[in-house]
């Protein structure tokens, strides 16, 4: 019998995530690593080199397939982000960057309990970043990912644009296991196309400047078109029986105030009734649950292309707003 150490061992080997060195003598990386050197100027050798140090992970391709938004009804997703945990970290960090978020908001137009939401549901406000390797995970889906192979290579590029003109250091850097980094998770091209320098320093630093994290996930709102002082979303009750399933959900507003209120929809809006709405159903705790998503609601979902992603984001940063207005309120009450 061998001694329990020995076993204990073997056994770990056994249970720990499947992980090999990638082949860069593959024809596949051969041809992306010459496209690289071809149409980006970048040094093969350097290339080369950062490939063959990452590791095609299964963990990474087990974690694609059963993302929570897709294998999780509404009434457990949102038990993952609204817990009084995280609500009172939103509390602390509305505290710390009170000043951040004020000027980033008056400058954008976006609230500052959108920008909340955002980082509190993809870090825990900065406490949660990551701990895949990114250019592990960006590697592992560009080259052992078919379904979307075309796409992951295009970032895994972006991710070698990032450290030519960013200086971001690809080979440390940790993040998701799709490629995302930082406080706001942003993926290598959303890196490079929406980050901002929002203290002036010359960098663009999303894994430590809160300055320039909010003002980054401002700016990603704002270029998606984020309408200032316009609602997000509403509850809405139905007066008479509408087809309407979870699966039925869409990304896209494809009816109006007005459309929707003939359809026996019952929701309350300042907007015109000409203003682009949509109908969303989810499986709430106490059964189905009506919303109505407004065109702010769609610009959430250009974020993360989930629907249940964007109500928890606005769902948090409401109720992290609301407990630093009670708090606030507490504190001028008391003698």
């Amino acid at each position: 019998m061998k001694p329990p150490s020995i076993v204990a061992a073997l056994v770990g080997l056994l249970l720990a995530p499947h992980a090999q060195a990638l082949d860069v003598s593959r024809a596949d990386v051969q041809d992306y690593v010459n496209d690289l050197v071809k149409h980006q100027g970048l040094d093969a050798d350097y290339v080369l080199a950062m490939l063959e140090s990452t590791e095609t992970q299964q963990s990474i391709l087990d974690a694609m397939a059963r993302p929570a938004e897709r294998t999780k009804p509404w009434r457990e997703y949102r038990a993952i982000f609204m817990t009084p945990e995280r609500i009172q970290a939103g509390v602390e960090f509305w505290k710390e960057n009170e000043a951040r978020l004020k000027t980033v908001s008056e400058k954008t137009g976006v609230p500052p309990e959108m920008l909340a939401g955002i980082v509190g549901v993809e870090t825990f406000f900065g406490q949660r970043t990551g701990k895949f390797r990114i250019l592990d995970s960006l590697s592992t889906l560009a080259f052992d990912y078919p379904p979307r192979s075309r796409f992951f290579r295009s970032e895994l590029t972006q991710l070698f644009l990032l450290a030519r003109d960013d200086n971001i250091e690809i080979d440390k850097a940790l993040g998701s296991y799709a490629g995302a980094m930082g406080v706001p998770q942003f993926i290598p091209s959303s890196y490079r196309n929406f980050a901002v320098d929002g203290d002036g320093d010359g960098r663009r630093d999303l894994f430590g400047n809160w300055d320039d994290v909010l003002a980054s996930v401002a700016n990603y709102f704002v270029v998606h078109k984020w309408r200032p002082a316009e609602p997000v979303v509403t509850r809405g009750t139905l007066v008479r029986p509408v087809d309407q399933k979870p699966e039925d959900n869409k990304l896209s507003a494809d009816m109006t105030v007005a459309t929707l209120s003939a359809k026996g929809v019952r929701f309350s809006t300042d907007l015109d009734l000409s203003a682009p709405a949509g109908l969303m159903a989810l499986d709430g705790d106490d059964g189905t649950e009506y919303w109505v998503a407004f065109h702010n609601f769609y610009v959430i979902t250009r974020y993360n292309r989930s629907v249940m992603y964007a109500l928890a984001a606005y769902q948090l940063g409401q109720a992290v707003g609301e407990a630093v207005r009670l708090t606030q309120t507490a504190s001028i009450d008391t003698p």
